[in-house]
C-alpha cells in the first residue's frame, strides 16, 4: 500500500485527485499539510485523512507517507518536486512540471540521487480512450495522416485565480496548452520540429488568455487554440486520407458529457464508436505510479524525459510569439 502525503488544499486535489487517491488500488491518503493548519483539518476531516502535519516540509520529512502529491502553483513545482525528491519521497507533481525545459533537470538529477520516482501527473496518458486513438492510427484506419486539428478554452477572469497570475505561472499555455501537445505526441509516437504561434496577452493579467498555434511534424501538421477567457468547449481531430478520429472530451473526460472516441470513413460514415463511461483517469494514474513503485517498473508512468519533450514544444510557442516566426522544437 503506496501511503500518499497531499502538498496543500488545492482545489484539484479536494475535487479529483484525493476522491480517485482513495478509491486506487494500492494506495492510501495517510496525511496532508497546508499553510494553513486549519484548512488541512478541514480537508482531512471530509475525507478521513489521519495525519494533519503543520506545514509542508512536516509532511516531506514525515515517516507516515511513502510518496507526495504536489497541486501547488506552477511556478513552485520544481522546488517541491526536488525537495520532496530530497527527502526520499516518490513525488507525483501537477502538470506542467516547469515554466521552462532547462529547469526540469534539477528535478531528474534528484530523482536519480535519491532513487525515488518523480512523474508530472498527466493523468490523459491513463486514459484508455488515448490508447485507443494510438491504435487506431498505428493501424492505418485512417490512412495517412495529415492534420491534427485541437481545441481547449474555458472562462475565467478571477484575478486572484493563480492562472491568472504571471508571479505563480499561469497562462493558457502552461495551463492548457500542455494537453493537445502531450496527446498529440502520445497518439502518434511523433515530436513536432517547429512551431508558430500568435499569443494574446491581458493587460490586466499579464498572462497569456488566447493562443494560435501550430506544430509542423516530420509528415503532418497540428493547429490548435487555447483560452482562459472564452466559452469551455475542448475536442481534438485526427485527419487521414481516408479518414478522422473524433475525441469529444479528450482532457477533462468526465466534465464534458459522453466521452467517447469516433471514426469517420473518407464519405463521413461513422465506422466505429468508443465509450468510456464512469473511467477515472486520476485513479487509472494513481494505480499506475503506485504499481511502478512497487515492482520498480516505471514504463507505464509518465516520465521525465516526456516531460522534458513536452516542455520544450510550449517553449518554442514562446519563442515564435516573441520572433513572428517558426521556431525550432
Amino acid at each position: 500500500m503506496l501511503r500518499w502525503g497531499i502538498l496543500s488544499t488545492a482545489k484539484i486535489a479536494r475535487e479529483q485527485v484525493i476522491p480517485a487517491h482513495l478509491k486506487a488500488n494500492g494506495c492510501c491518503v495517510n496525511a496532508i499539510a497546508s499553510r494553513d493548519q486549519s484548512r488541512a483539518q478541514v480537508v482531512a476531516d471530509q475525507f478521513q485523512i489521519p495525519h494533519v502535519l503543520p506545514d509542508y516540509p512536516s509532511l516531506l520529512a514525515s515517516d507516515v507517507i511513502d510518496a507526495v502529491y504536489i497541486p501547488l502553483p506552477t511556478s513552485q513545482h520544481v522546488e517541491w518536486a526536488t525537495l520532496a525528491a530530497e527527502a526520499g519521497k516518490h513525488v507525483l507533481v501537477e502538470k506542467p512540471l516547469a515554466l521552462n525545459s532547462d529547469a526540469i533537470q534539477a528535478v531528474v538529477d534528484s530523482a536519480k540521487a535519491n532513487n525515488v520516482l518523480v512523474a508530472e501527473a498527466f493523468m490523459v496518458h491513463y486514459h484508455p480512450q488515448w490508447h485507443q486513438v494510438r491504435d487506431w492510427l498505428e493501424q492505418g484506419e485512417i490512412g495517412r495522416l495529415r492534420h491534427i486539428q485541437g481545441s481547449f478554452s474555458y472562462y475565467n477572469r478571477d484575478p486572484e485565480n493563480m492562472r491568472n497570475r504571471p508571479d505563480l505561472g499561469g497562462g493558457a499555455i502552461p495551463d492548457i496548452g500542455v494537453y493537445p501537445t502531450v496527446t498529440a505526441r502520445f497518439a502518434t509516437g511523433k515530436e513536432p520540429l517547429k512551431a508558430r504561434a500568435d499569443i494574446e496577452f491581458d493587460a490586466d493579467f499579464g498572462t497569456d488568455v488566447y493562443a494560435n498555434v501550430q506544430y509542423a511534424f516530420d509528415d503532418f501538421d497540428m493547429s490548435f487554440l487555447l483560452s482562459t477567457s472564452m466559452a469551455s468547449h475542448q475536442f481534438m481531430r485526427f485527419h487521414g486520407e481516408e479518414g478522422y478520429i473524433l475525441v469529444e472530451a479528450p482532457f477533462n473526460a468526465e466534465l464534458y458529457g459522453d466521452v467517447r472516441i469516433s471514426l469517420w470513413n473518407a464519405n463521413h460514415k461513422e465506422e466505429k464508436t468508443m465509450r468510456y463511461g464512469g473511467i477515472n483517469q486520476y485513479q487509472l494514474q494513481a494505480e499506475a505510479f503506485a504499481r511502478a513503485v512497487a515492482t520498480g517498473d516505471a514504463s507505464a508512468v509518465f516520465s521525465l524525459q516526456n516531460s522534458i519533450a513536452n516542455q520544450k514544444a510550449l517553449d518554442a510557442i514562446y519563442a515564435s510569439d516573441k520572433s513572428g516566426t517558426w521556431a525550432t522544437v
